[in-house]
């Protein structure tokens, strides 16, 4: 009797390990987000000098959030792209946010003074953050520049619709077949499930 007691008390030990593991898992930040997760609020630079937030978007009804920067060609390639989001859907409550997870030790080119002439040349309408000390974009398990997370706002946090690509066609727009952010966000505005929920992001990898 006192060995099967051990053994119940041991495995429901192993049982409670495993438990607390997989929430550690799922919520430590390196292994990132999943789809309807309930991404935690930010604070951070923005190229004016005003920190921003996702609370700072008070009649926001959900947000594009992209990992991006300044040296990579994927990141150049969408920039225009980016833009044309952020015009097409801000006004209907879901506005771009760019944040720059990358190390400007490691890409002198992505320094925060670097990032205030690119917005300037490229008249980006979006606010462009850096994560500075990189604690945001493991959170978000973002890895390469760029990288898509739509959110949806709901009364139990922003939780994420979708993870990926902006469209299947990086270097010619006008062959782009499947504009992902484009119908997800479509979709969340008539209050439809997304068409698409997780794609495979290409870039460059994120500099640490």
């Amino acid at each position: 009797m006192k060995t099967i007691k051990i053994l119940v008390l041991a495995l429901a030990g192993f049982a409670l390990v495993a438990f607390v593991g997989k929430d550690m898992y799922k919520t430590h930040p390196g292994h990132g987000y999943e789809i309807g997760d309930m991404a935690t609020d930010f604070s951070l630079m923005n190229i004016d000098g005003q920190k921003v937030s996702l609370s700072d978007f008070e009649k926001a009804r959900g947000y594009i959030i992209t990992f991006t920067c300044n040296h990579c060609p994927f990141s150049v390639a969408y920039e225009d792209r980016l833009i044309e989001l952020d015009q097409k859907y801000k006004s209907q409550g879901y506005p771009v946010i760019a944040i720059n997870p990358n190390n400007p030790a490691s890409y002198p080119e992505d320094s925060f003074e670097n990032m205030k002439v690119r917005a300037q040349e490229k008249g980006f309408t979006f606010p462009y953050i850096f994560d500075e000390g990189q604690h945001i974009y493991p959170q978000y398990g973002a890895t390469k520049t760029p990288h898509m997370f739509v959110l949806k706002k709901t009364k139990a946090g922003n939780r994420v619709e979708y993870i990926g690509a902006i469209d299947d066609n990086v270097w010619n727009e006008e062959a782009v077949r499947t504009r992902y952010i484009e119908q997800v966000v479509d979709a969340l505005l008539a209050g439809k499930e997304p068409p698409y929920r997780k794609t495979k992001a290409i870039g460059c990898s994120i500099k640490r």
